[in-house]
């Protein structure tokens, strides 16, 4: 141990430590600085960032042996508090620039060290300065940071006023469609809001700490666990395995009914095999965190090694075994059957295209903050999981028969009050089962923080998809004819699985009246990581298919692709894939749009190509349905209090994308008719003991279907109070009349004739879509090969705009995601893809500075106030926009993702393009 002096902000000190232990362990665990976060734990992603002696540091990796005496430290609860806050933090809540908030502690003590230095930075020194540092966002695509950075320095310049970065009230009290900041923005900026990992060092004592033992191979019989040498190390409590589980010792994975693979073929704690690297085989429970990982290590498993297939390819080979024995690899089938045959109308039409071997591959979610849990029996006996989930009703009833509980009468699941973004992959339960199962066997309260070699590792990731597409067209560009084979790779657990192979026939060819279609997709079994759901779910892979092979058809036809997009785009009379009318006809409107800038940047580019530096430009169309398939529900409850205010409650998760600011301004609508503020209105969220369920949050539904459901108990409440004269009844007076004050607010799609699809892909699965057209600018090193995106924009029809700042964001966040998606992200390789860089994550120069945003606003009949949804449409197509620019720029065609150097380089050298192994076409079934 060591002493050392120190001054934390402002406050000299006396710290003993271990001279090992990392700066940001001490902040976090002994002086309880919980501001400063740890997300990568490499240095990575500058979460947690803190100032030493004037210098922005990485203090994950600081150790306390390296930290000066007198060191002058600053943290984000150094540089402002809720009630005072800093310019930087006004100016984070003004822009949105906290989206999950999990990264904005990090930015906002880095930018203070900035404009300590520079007081006047121009907007490309900020975003140097980000990328030095290695501050990583995820969710916001970088913009409002830079942005906030701006106009901090302006107010501490004196040029603006703190006024001007406040929200102002406008004279009709309305808040919908402003920049209302969301009611946890305060929390995030000033690092006074509890993560997970913030909550687990506020647990009582006696609570245990978690470690997992886990796979290191990916497929394997288990032929014995041995946890007695863990046992006797020190500070253990218990060893848990599946013996102790319960239950079924299962995840229920709600498969559709003509899915071959079995709902219960996800085990909690591992006990017959291994079927993917990380499976969860035994969790060490101890006092702490260090006693857990070493007993990890004295845990003997013995295991027989099985083959493993690590793609779809590998496990439709005929001779491959069956992953999970009686299930065979491929087990859903899914058609898409529309109009007449497809066969003679490719026979006479006048032009017909075609690509194999397209390939979307298995995106991580690379949130910055890792999943976390905790768990604890309540007073009632009744066992309590607190966590990042994003569908707390769903996923109890997913792990209560695997727990041997009951949803919502002896298990209850909730959200930690800040939740880092998860992107889709906390759709489906990761670690809640396991701290359930832990906290059962040991009667204790447990809490599990997984580190970030664990995120990536173990937690679902986007579904590579592989796909054949053909289309036939008339002379005149409109396409007659469509036919798509493709394959998913779903990892070894198949929820889910069947509902991701049912988007490919919803979504390949969306946005297009193409009047007949015949398609198929199989969803296959490998031991690749488990597929889960990703924002966009299942569209990036569709649409890029689609999106590619449109601009090939146009190239043959000898047609601007933006025009041939125009040609095609839904007009009345045409149906979307899945048979059905759209609901709102905006396609045309947007490519109207989106059609100068694109002229512009087709100019620009002639402009600005060199042989060294080809630049391009590439369009494309993006389609979203907002909802779970065919009948989609949610309940929402509204009171009157006795002081006046307006209680809201119901489960509407948040994981960044604004959970609270949909509630408050969608509710407030209604409510301010009788003359309630947003401070007056109560949110109860994310909390199966006090909220009813509005669902998970994932498709783009919450806005749509809780926000309808938020709309219908609102107005039942104000009809109710309403007094002849047109005020409003006051509670007493309310009580007085025996008038109701509590209302459940219940919305559902059937308002629609909403229908799930068929065997053959038909039907009317949402009442509401997203639509989109992107435009992407590329420069390509012709030397190096390697892509930049130098500007992207986007024409968006979201319906009504419900906060702006909220969905600005959205989209910002999502086409950065696009970029990754199409440049540099992945999780293929087991030994290199371990840590955020190596996934390819992107940083602030990899995402342009230069990012339009155009609304189209559609309102939609059956919306909230006419909203849409928002969350999915940025990432449907953006990646297929940057690879047609990619061809634009220099002739090379990119079919399999990522676009990395290598390939293009490849094609400019006019070598083959190296690609994955295609699967067999029409497995037996």
């Amino acid at each position: 141990m060591l002493k050392k002096r120190v001054n934390i902000n402002g406050a000299s000190m006396t710290l003993v430590a271990d001279p090992e232990t990392a700066l940001a362990d001490v902040l976090r665990g002994q002086l309880h600085l919980t501001g400063t976060k740890i997300g990568c734990g490499k240095a990575q992603c500058g979460a947690c960032s803190v100032i030493m002696n004037g210098k922005v540091i990485l203090s994950c990796v600081t150790k306390m042996k390296k930290v000066p005496d007198d060191a002058i430290i600053t943290t984000i609860e150094g540089i402002g508090t809720p009630t005072n806050l800093h310019a930087l933090q006004l100016a984070w809540v003004k822009h949105g620039a906290a989206q999950c908030g999990f990264c904005a502690s990090g930015f906002i003590v880095s930018a203070k060290a900035l404009l300590d230095e520079n007081l006047n930075p121009t907007r490309e020194e900020v975003r140097t300065w980000f990328q030095k540092h290695k501050n990583v966002c995820r969710c916001t695509g970088y913009k409002p940071q830079v942005d906030a950075v701006m106009d901090a320095a302006r107010l501490m310049r004196g040029e603006i006023t703190v006024a001007d970065l406040s929200f102002q009230m406008p004279a009709d009290g309305k808040i919908l469609g402003t920049d209302y900041p969301r009611p946890s923005a305060v929390g995030k900026v000033t690092g006074t809001i509890d993560y997970g990992a913030d909550f687990g060092l506020k647990m009582p004592p006696g609570t245990l700490q978690l470690k997992l033992v886990q796979a290191q191979v990916s497929h394997a019989k288990i032929l014995s666990i041995d946890t007695s040498e863990a046992e006797k190390m020190p500070g253990v409590y218990k060893v848990v395995t599946h013996k102790d589980v319960k239950g079924k010792n299962r995840v229920n994975g709600l498969n559709f009914p003509n899915n071959k693979g079995d709902s219960y073929d996800r085990p909690i704690l591992c006990d017959e095999k291994v079927f993917q690297y990380g499976d969860a085989i035994a969790i060490v429970c101890a006092d702490t965190e260090a006693h857990a990982q070493a007993a990890v290590e004295k845990v003997n498993v013995e295991l027989e090694v099985l083959p493993a297939y690590m793609s779809a390819p590998a496990a439709m080979e005929p001779d491959a075994i069956e992953i999970h024995p009686g299930t065979p690899n491929v087990y859903f089938k899914q058609e898409n059957i529309k109009g007449e045959d497809t066969a003679p109308l490719m026979e006479k039409a006048d032009v017909v295209v075609s690509m194999e071997d397209l390939f979307v591959g298995r995106q991580p979610h690379l949130p910055i903050e890792p999943d976390v849990a905790a768990a604890y029996y309540d007073d009632n006996g009744n066992l309590q999981i607190l966590s990042k989930s994003i569908g707390l009703d769903i996923h109890a009833l997913m792990i209560g028969e695997g727990l041997g509980l009951e949803a919502g009468k002896n298990l209850f699941l909730s959200q930690f009050s800040g939740v880092g973004g998860t992107f889709g992959y906390k759709f489906s339960p990761t670690i809640e089962a396991l701290v359930g199962v832990a906290c059962m066997a040991t009667g204790r309260p447990v809490f599990l923080n997984f580190n970030y070699y664990q995120q990536i590792t173990y937690t679902g990731k986007r579904s590579p998809f592989f796909m054949d597409v053909k289309f036939g067209a008339n002379k005149d560009g409109k396409i007659i004819a469509l036919e798509h084979n493709y394959a998913v790779d779903h990892g070894p657990y198949s929820e889910f699985g069947d509902l991701l192979t049912l988007r490919g026939a919803q979504f390949i060819g969306a946005g297009y009246g193409i009047p007949n279609i015949k398609g198929v997709g199989y969803t296959v079994c490998t031991n690749h990581g488990w597929g889960s759901a990703f924002r966009g779910y299942g569209s990036p892979q569709s649409l890029f298919a689609s999106e590619t092979l449109i601009d090939v058809l146009a190239e043959k036809l000898g047609m601007d692709p933006l025009e041939l997009r125009y040609i095609n785009a839904y007009r009345p009379g045409d149906t979307n894939p899945s048979g059905h009318d759209p609901e709102v006809y905006s396609l045309p409107a947007l490519i109207d749009a989106i059609r100068p800038k694109y002229q512009a940047a087709l100019e620009k580019a002639k402009a600005l190509s060199t042989p060294e530096k080809k630049r391009g430009v590439g369009v494309s169309v993006g389609v979203y349905g907002c909802g779970l398939d065919g009948v989609d529900s949610a309940e929402v409850w509204v009171e009157l209090l006795a002081d006046g205010r307006v209680q809201v409650s119901t489960n509407w998760q948040d994981h960044g994308q604004g959970a609270d600011m949909g509630l408050l301004a969608t509710s407030h609508e209604v409510l301010r008719q009788m003359g309630i503020k947003p401070e007056q209105i109560k949110l109860v969220m994310n909390d199966m003991n006090l909220a009813p369920a509005g669902g998970p949050a994932g498709g783009s539904r919450s806005q749509v279907v809780i926000g309808n459901s938020a709309v219908n108990g609102c107005e039942q409440l104000v009809n109710a109070l309403k007094k002849d004269d047109g005020t409003y009844m006051t509670y007493d007076e309310a009580v007085t009349k025996g008038i109701p004050l509590k209302y459940v607010g219940k919305w559902s799609t059937a308002a629609d004739n909403c229908t799930a699809c068929d065997e053959k892909g038909q039907g009317k699965p949402f009442a509401i879509y997203m639509y989109g057209v992107f435009l992407a600018e590329v420069e390509v090193d012709t030397k190096t090969g390697k892509a930049q995106v130098a500007g992207m924009t986007m024409a968006a029809d979201v319906g009504e705009v419900i906060n702006k700042t909220v969905v600005d964001g959205q989209i910002y966040g999502g086409l950065a995601q696009g970029i990754g998606l199409a440049l540099t992200e992945d999780f293929e390789d087991l030994k290199k893809h371990t840590s955020m860089a190596a996934c390819g994550i992107p940083y602030v120069k990899d995402v342009p500075d230069n990012i339009e945003i155009i609304y189209v606003n559609h309102q939609r009949k059956h919306g909230p106030h006419g909203a849409s949804g928002v969350g999915e449409l940025p990432l449907t197509s953006p990646h297929a926009a940057i690879c047609n620019a990619i061809y634009n720029a220099c002739g090379v065609r990119i079919t399999q993702l990522p676009a990395l150097p290598k390939k293009i380089l490849a094609g400019l050298q006019g070598k083959e393009i190296p690609v994955v192994k295609r699967p067999i076409k029409n497995p037996a079934y």
